[in-house]
């Protein structure tokens, strides 16, 4: 081989080590593209996991809510009966009502006409009363009177025996003096 084709393959070599280089730049530049992709691929599967467990998620809380929708629809339909059965005892209890109050009416006439004469009975235990009492007043001031008499009469009775009980004692004054 000459020296002319070697220095050519020599720098034949260094265009393919350049080459060679410039390739394995590239190549390093697609492996750190392609690392960069992996991490973007890895963040996005992350975030498209985050999605599907917040959809998830959403679509439990959904479910929950559809179920506790129908709970309360069930739970509407059970009051409205209620209310019915309830407007019902509403209903039978105003004609209860109704009928107590033409009873309460009829009573009512009957009261009238028994207080009427209880009044009147009233009346005539009120003047039976006022006669009762009438005597009574006459009945106590006529004690009264003998009263006084008999007081007037124990007063003299009580000088009276004053006046003995005086004088005996001067009796049996004189009588314990002479002995």
């Amino acid at each position: 081989m000459s020296e002319q084709s070697f220095k050519d393959l020599e720098y034949e070599l260094e265009l393919k080590n350049a080459e060679i280089d410039e390739l394995n730049m590239e190549l390093q530049d697609k492996i750190e593209q392609i690392n960069k992709l992996k991490l973007y691929s890895t963040k996005l599967k992350y975030a498209n996991k985050n999605l599907e467990d917040k959809l998830d998620t959403k679509i439990d809380y959904d479910k929950a809510r559809v179920k506790e929708l129908d709970d309360l629809s069930e739970k509407i339909k059970e009051k409205e009966e209620i209310i019915e059965d309830k407007q019902d005892q509403v209903r039978y209890l105003r004609s209860l009502i109704d009928d107590y109050k033409s009873q309460l009416n009829s009573n009512t006439e009957n009261l009238d006409s028994q207080l009427k004469r209880i009044a009147k009975t009233y009346e005539d235990l009120l003047k039976q009363k006022d006669a009762i009492i009438e005597k009574q007043d006459e009945e106590i001031a006529n004690l009264i009177k003998s009263k006084e008499e008999i007081i007037k009469s124990n007063k003299t009775n009580v000088i009276s025996l004053k006046l003995q009980n005086e004088k005996y004692q001067e009796i049996i004054e004189k009588l314990t003096k002479t002995n």
